[in-house]
């Protein structure tokens, strides 16, 4: 089963194949904002991916054009609620503050 990391928070959870970053958040008891309910129809569930990046589900033209509105996205960037976890990663939170 994948590892997820919470950089800031220090904290690994294992989760079943497919499981989402936002799911994952949820499951662990960590907040991580989703103002449309983990549908794709905004960008506060934004991530950064530091670790493992390919071990994601494939960028979907939806979730780009969603990133292309959201605050300081980098080359590392997915949504939570849209990126489904296939292998051990390493997730940081940027601050949700002001990211829509």
């Amino acid at each position: 089963m994948p590892t997820v990391y919470f950089e800031e928070e220090d904290k690994t959870i294992e989760v079943a194949d497919g499981v989402s970053i936002l799911d994952a958040c949820n499951e662990i008891g960590i907040h991580l904002d989703h103002a449309c309910g983990g549908v794709c129809a905004c960008s506060t569930c934004h991530v950064w991916v530091n670790k493992g990046f390919d071990n994601l589900s494939e960028l979907e033209e939806d979730e780009e054009d969603r990133l292309d509105g959201a605050q300081n996205v980098t080359m590392k960037s997915r949504l939570g609620c849209q990126a489904l976890i296939h292998g051990d990663i390493s997730v940081k939170l940027p601050n949700q503050k002001g990211l829509h």
